[in-house]
């Protein structure tokens, strides 16, 4: 039985890798801060068949204490400060967590768990103020956050590992992907769940920043699928993983309020509040290589997972008793 070691795990990835691994037959060994509240409602279906360890990215002896103990065969770092609006605001925190972070989980790996093969969460924020479109492996990054900075630090270390000392590293850069398991912070989740709370009379109005930004999205549970098929190939290489397709708020917004009958336009207002100092425009990404090589295709369509969140988003409020004062539920859920 192959060991699976993941960073990151209460966060959406984390939870659905996990799933994903166990189906597969793995042990799975899944990281998590020490906290007085810790947050396990995302994994909380699966903690039973997890090795819950604790250890943290800021502290390179746990770091080196658990590849010790664990010794896994493939290593997952998906641990992050992962909202790019709050690394506006905390850019040293997230310098230390996404950046350096990662070099921290590299030298451990180096010297703990040599032939562990290595996965390393980059992102899509990393080409920032693109130079073309659609972005592929080698299109140069430009990022605009300081969490788009700090993942090109990631990014970089892990190429500089592999290539010094010939460790199974890789990198996928995976554009926007979404869950009904994705933090209520993020744009996407933001709107689903405000599209529930409207459609229940709970809210009235749903306020955005830039409804023009254009995203590639797609659905987490397909992405991590993608992050395991890296670490099977033969070769340790970098992949983007991505639909090929893009749309903008405006049309997330579109089709989640149409999912409960209602206009969005009736509700959503601009917010200048929650425009970033340096706004991305357009990401929009080409997973020619990872379909080619590694045989990976997403599954869930644009329209079909704005649907699963706003559905899932509905779902926890007809649970708790509720009913909806606005619109109308959707077939499957009446």
């Amino acid at each position: 039985m192959k060991t699976a070691f993941i960073t990151g795990i209460t966060g959406q990835d984390g939870s659905y890798l996990a799933e994903h691994l166990l189906d597969l037959g793995y042990k799975v060994v899944a990281m998590m801060r020490r906290s007085a509240t810790p947050d396990t409602s995302r994994f909380a279906h699966i903690e039973d068949r997890l090795t819950i360890c604790h250890g943290d990215l800021m502290d390179q002896s746990s770091l080196m204490r658990l590849m010790s103990e664990h010794k896994p065969d493939e290593i997952y770092n998906l641990a992050a400060q992962s909202f790019v609006h709050a690394s506006f605001h905390e850019p040293i925190h997230t310098s230390e967590v996404t950046g350096l972070g990662v070099m921290r989980m590299l030298e451990a790996v180096r010297l703990c768990a040599p032939k562990a093969r290595f996965y390393q969460a980059s992102s899509s924020e990393m080409f920032g103020d693109v130079f073309e479109t659609p972005q592929t492996e080698t299109t140069p990054f430009h990022p605009r956050s300081p969490y788009g900075v700090a993942k090109v630090y990631g990014h970089w270390a892990t190429v500089n590992y592999r290539e010094s000392y010939d460790m199974f590293a890789c990198s996928g850069i995976l554009f926007n992907h979404e869950s009904p398991r994705r933090g209520t912070e993020f744009v996407t989740r933001k709107i689903s769940d405000h599209v529930a709370a409207i459609a229940f009379g709970e809210k009235n109005q749903l306020a955005l920043g830039n409804l023009d930004a254009q995203r590639d999205w797609g659905f987490a549970g397909d992405y991590v699928r993608g992050m395991h098929l890296m670490l099977q190939h033969d070769k340790a290489d970098d992949y983007v993983i991505s639909t090929g397709t893009t749309q903008t708020v405006r049309e997330f917004c579109k089709i989640a309020f149409e999912r409960v009958g209602l206009n969005y336009e009736d509700y959503v207002v601009v917010d200048p509040k929650f425009f970033r100092p340096a706004e991305v425009e357009l990401l929009l990404g080409d997973a020619t290589k990872a379909k080619e090589v590694l045989g990976w295709e997403p599954e869930v369509d644009f329209q079909g997972l704005v649907e699963m969140m706003v559905d899932a988003d509905l779902k926890r409020r007809m649970v708790m008793g509720n009913s909806p004062t606005r619109g109308s539920l959707p077939e499957g859920l009446v």
